[in-house]
């Protein structure tokens, strides 16, 4: 999916899961790394789990995807995980 065409849910604020929250270190990125990849993304598309996006990006000259879930009812973008590819 294009950018320019890309959800509603694309612009609203982002809340950090606790399963990304235990990765990030692990995966060695932090929130401000995270934000960056997320506006570099390349291309969005549906995962195989239902209500969830796969995000395409790069870090660190390497690709990433992070996946997200957008929760309607609270207007908010949850970032589940990110790791590389």
């Amino acid at each position: 999916m294009k950018k320019n065409r890309w959800p509603d849910w694309w612009t609203w604020e982002i809340e950090l899961s606790s399963h990304l929250l235990k990765r990030m270190q692990d995966r060695g990125y932090n929130e401000v790394e995270l934000r960056a990849m997320l506006q570099k993304a390349d291309e969005v598309r549906r995962d195989i789990e239902d209500g969830r996006w796969i995000i395409e990006t790069m870090h660190r000259r390497r690709m990433w995807e992070v996946v997200v879930e957008p929760d309607v009812d609270a207007a908010v973008l949850v970032v589940v995980t990110a790791y590389s590819v």
